[in-house]
């Protein structure tokens, strides 16, 4: 599909982790550019919004001026908003000879919706791992001392209600991991558009999505 912004030389992606879950059942299939994942215009041709049910909007091409706007028509859809969102930005090069990640910047061919969207899967989970890192990283710090406990005299002065709820929360940042965000999984573009796998790759090499999903899932272990 042609994009309105296909001309542009020079893009900026900007993911925003906006909260727990975002609500996509309530867009109408015929409003949007694409479904898997739902993408949409954003105010004519001034940028394309990605979003994601894990609570992430990957915005394109959208001036400041007009980002806040669209967030706020989002806060309704949002399952636990976060009043400090995390962000991540990512600078994308059009009209190069080739299709990769150089020096943390995107250089592609050309646009399409199909590169943004795998752009726009990538950058999403690199959110999400940096989130879930930081959660976990959290855990431990609380449970060191409960480890230390256990190794000193065989046995810990917590009740049992404090570990479940400790056990509890680190569960549910794998279901999240594992159940919304899917980060082991390629995006379904890819599908449609074997042809990217090497800008996926590209992209996953860069944010080492691998590497970091497979030292979560160690620390969550």
């Amino acid at each position: 599909m042609e994009l309105k912004l296909i001309n542009r030389k020079d893009l900026k992606a900007r993911a925003i982790l906006l909260g727990d879950r975002l609500d996509l059942k309530s867009f109408k299939l015929a409003d949007c550019l694409a479904t898997t994942p739902l993408t949409l215009e954003v105010y004519g041709d001034r940028g394309v919004a990605v979003l994601f049910r894990y609570g992430i909007v990957v915005l394109f091409g959208v001036p400041a001026q007009d980002e806040s706007g669209f967030i706020d028509t989002l806060k309704p859809l949002l399952t636990n908003p976060y009043t400090a969102p995390e962000i991540e930005e990512l600078e994308i090069h059009c009209g190069m000879n080739s299709i990769g990640v150089q020096s943390g910047a995107v250089s592609l061919d050309d646009i399409s919706l199909e590169k943004l969207q795998v752009i726009a899967d990538a950058l999403s989970k690199n959110l999400v791992l940096t989130q879930y890192e930081k959660k976990v990283a959290s855990e431990f710090d609380k449970i060191e001392p409960l480890a230390q406990e256990l190794a000193t005299h065989g046995k810990v002065s917590a009740d049992s209600r404090k570990l479940l709820s400790k056990i509890g929360r680190m569960l549910l940042i794998e279901h999240r991991m594992v159940g919304r965000a899917e980060i082991g999984d390629k995006p379904e573009t890819l599908w449609d558009f074997p042809h990217l796998e090497g800008l996926y790759a590209s992209l996953e090499d860069e944010f080492e999505l691998k590497e970091r999903q497979s030292a979560l899932d160690r620390k969550l272990d």
